[in-house]
């Protein structure tokens, strides 16, 4: 497994390739001891799958409040998706800035979220599925969001936003004194 840097600092790409034969193929979705550069002494303590069918649909921006923040693994498993992180660590060099993936079965690619970080995804196939892998337990009182089309953040999303939920399409915009999530 490859572990690439990306522009923001902490936030992280893993690839690695199927192997494949004539019965079909093989693919490591996680590896503690490989992602241990990244990951270090955190555990995997839940994981979800989600399964977006529109074209465009938008997921996201989620994250945990402190004390419940979360360092999120996400594969795409069918389809196609652009998988964003937004920077909100407080005093981050990068803060509010995002950066997008394209995710696909086929180039086995895995965003490595940290605490601090907002996600999100827009669906760029049918049928899409993700897998995510988290270090936190999911705590209802502790969840955030922020509005995808926030002009604060300018994410550039490859088409038209449809599909998004009641909660997704009510997020405030991040107000002008949000100074960041303290970890």
């Amino acid at each position: 497994m490859n572990i690439d840097a990306t522009p923001i600092e902490g936030l992280a790409v893993a690839s690695g390739g199927a192997r494949a034969d004539q019965r079909g193929s093989f693919a490591r979705l996680f590896c503690e001891r490989e992602l241990a550069p990244v990951i270090g002494a955190r555990r995997i303590v839940q994981s979800n799958l989600s399964r977006t069918n529109a074209v465009g649909a938008v997921r996201g921006l989620h994250f945990q409040h402190p004390p419940h923040a979360e360092m999120k693994l996400v594969r795409c498993l069918r389809g196609r998706v652009l998988d964003v992180a937004v920077d909100l660590r407080a005093g981050s060099a990068t803060f509010l800035q995002w950066f997008g993936e394209e995710l696909t079965p086929g180039n086995g690619r895995m965003m490595i979220i940290p605490e601090g970080f907002a996600h999100g995804f827009q669906v760029l196939e049918p049928d899409s599925e993700m897998l995510y892998l988290h270090t936190a337990f999911y705590d209802a009182p502790s969840e955030g969001g922020l509005r995808y089309n926030d002009p604060r953040l300018a994410i550039d999303w490859p088409l038209p936003a449809v599909d998004l939920s009641e909660r997704d399409q009510h997020h405030r915009l991040i107000p002008t004194d949000f100074a960041g999530i303290t970890l």
